[in-house]
């Protein structure tokens, strides 16, 4: 008969572990609901443990929050291969995987948490906004973007984080819907900036050069057209 020994853990073993059980946590309630007793229990340690690696709730939660950011910023990473429209389809599938798995604590990363008017904690969700914002750069093969491109983009990134909080109050709306009509969205943006500036203009007419029929751009398009039959009193020409 042998008797199972529990192996001791080092100590940046032990600190994983444990960021590991608070975004765990994080992922079913507000990190602010989260007691350092629960962390621990969870853990299988005491509560003075978890104080021996990290010295406060705050510093765990900024750790998870790190992780947490991190893992949020590589969904925006997609091969530079095929139509932009489903690369960024694929994108906001992967941007929702994560809005889904860990509801509460990305409402926490995108809110600030109990980490709010933290430095450490503003300075990991701006890098989160920029990685996402150089990865769509990339796509456009823009290395310096020109003005209204700029707003563009920074604009999107804000309205897919902004529409992601709102729905997780309800869900509402269904997720694959709201993905496709964030694809369609960022076509939307670049469409009008292209109404006002010839080199938007020129960096539109290069992605939908490329983007098939059956793709989310082409099917933006069917939808658009669509509308003069679904509108009263309105004839199509």
């Amino acid at each position: 008969m042998t008797t199972g020994v529990r192996r001791r853990m080092g100590v940046e073993e032990r600190k994983q572990q444990l960021i590991g059980v608070a975004l765990d946590l994080f992922s079913h309630r507000s990190p602010e609901d989260v007691s350092i007793d629960e962390i621990a229990a969870a853990a299988g340690i005491s509560r003075p443990l978890v104080y021996h690696y990290f010295p406060g709730k705050q510093s765990l939660y900024e750790a998870a929050l790190r992780r947490a950011a991190d893992e949020l910023a590589e969904r925006f990473v997609e091969p530079r291969e095929g139509p932009l429209g489903a690369r960024l389809l694929r994108v906001m599938g992967r941007f929702f995987d994560f809005v889904d798995e860990h509801g509460p604590g990305f409402s926490a990363l995108m809110r600030g948490g109990p980490a709010v008017g933290s430095s450490t904690a503003n300075a990991m969700i701006d890098e989160v906004r920029q990685a996402a914002y150089v990865q769509i750069l990339s796509h456009l093969d823009v290395t310096t973007p020109p003005a209204r491109l700029h707003l563009v983009v920074r604009s999107w990134v804000s309205l897919a984080e902004s529409t992601a909080l709102i729905w997780l109050d309800g869900r509402h709306i269904p997720r694959a819907e709201l993905e496709l009509q964030l694809v369609h969205d960022f076509a939307a943006l670049a469409a009008v900036s292209a109404a006002y500036d010839a080199e938007m203009a020129a960096i539109l007419l290069r992605i939908v050069a490329d983007e098939p029929a059956e793709g989310p751009f082409g099917d933006l398009l069917g939808r658009l057209m669509g509308l003069g039959t679904q509108l009263p009193g309105q004839r199509v020409p």
